[in-house]
């Protein structure tokens, strides 16, 4: 269906006279993903020392990974909740007089 759409638009000669689907098709020849203008983005592991070349989602995944790993480092380090242990059954009894 699409390969008929695409010779009934490339058959008109004006695009006056031409369905306006024909000229939505025939206007988005340039708009695809084959002109590159920098650096193709690949995954994190297969070049993990350039960040910049990851893909985005790699980069948040890692960037959300390293903060969560340095903030429950710093609470386990510096601090957060002590708990203090206390056992009830180990209170000293006094000894009974003789």
């Amino acid at each position: 269906m699409a390969s008929r759409l695409l010779a009934a638009a490339s058959s008109s000669s004006s695009s006056s006279s031409s369905s306006p689907l024909a000229r939505l098709i025939s206007s988005r020849r340039m708009a695809g993903a084959a002109d590159h203008h920098g650096s193709t983005k690949v995954n994190m592991w297969q070049e993990p020392l350039n960040p910049g070349n990851w893909k985005e989602e790699h980069f948040v995944l890692t960037s959300l990974a390293m903060w969560g790993a340095i903030i429950y480092g710093g609470l386990k380090a510096f601090g957060g909740k002590k708990e203090v242990k206390t056992e009830a059954g180990s209170a000293p009894a006094a000894a009974p007089a003789h």
